[in-house]
């Protein structure tokens, strides 16, 4: 058809540069990212067994798209906060390193 023209899915949309406002860094957003794309994973494993123990996608899916794919473009709609979570501090009690 003249005038259409096929849009790029997947890693290239949306673009990594959108990806990287939403993260401080890259190495977060591939932590965001993958840690939900297993979420979503988990989520549609889930569906047969009747468990629904995690949140499915919160964007409209096309037929076996990637859960990686479904995750990014989440995150770059804004659907998705990403927050730091402080290490609690250790306590030794071993009384011979005090």
């Amino acid at each position: 058809m003249p005038g259409t023209l096929p849009v790029a899915e997947g890693i290239t949309h949306p673009p990594i540069d959108s990806l990287l406002e939403k993260t401080d860094s890259k190495y977060k957003l591939v932590l965001y990212s993958a840690k939900r794309a297993r979420q979503i994973n988990a989520y549609y494993s889930q569906l047969g067994e009747g468990l629904l123990e995690y949140v499915g996608p919160l964007v409209d899916t096309h037929v076996q798209e990637k859960p990686l794919s479904i995750a990014l473009r989440e995150i770059n709609a804004d659907m998705l906060t990403c927050e730091d979570i402080e290490p609690e501090p250790t306590i030794d009690s071993d009384p011979a390193t005090a």
